[in-house]
């Protein structure tokens, strides 16, 4: 299983809130519901992410053994 809880923790470190994603970086409601719910994104929008918050992957997502 995918999990996005890395991205959580990277928004915090970088202090940018999910409100100054939808404002700032116009980043959807949707797609914040997807990373909040594990739910699939495309490697596109993990490349974008990964721009916005200037990191590596694995520090959005983490491959969890079911």
């Amino acid at each position: 299983m995918i999990s996005y809880e890395p991205f959580y923790i990277t928004l915090k470190e970088k202090g940018i809130t999910t409100y100054k994603l939808i404002k700032e970086y116009n980043i959807s409601r949707s797609l914040l519901d997807r990373l909040k719910h594990n739910k699939p994104i495309s490697t596109v929008t993990l490349n974008d992410l990964c721009g916005i918050l200037d990191c590596k992957v694995d520090e959005i997502i983490v491959y969890i053994k079911d």
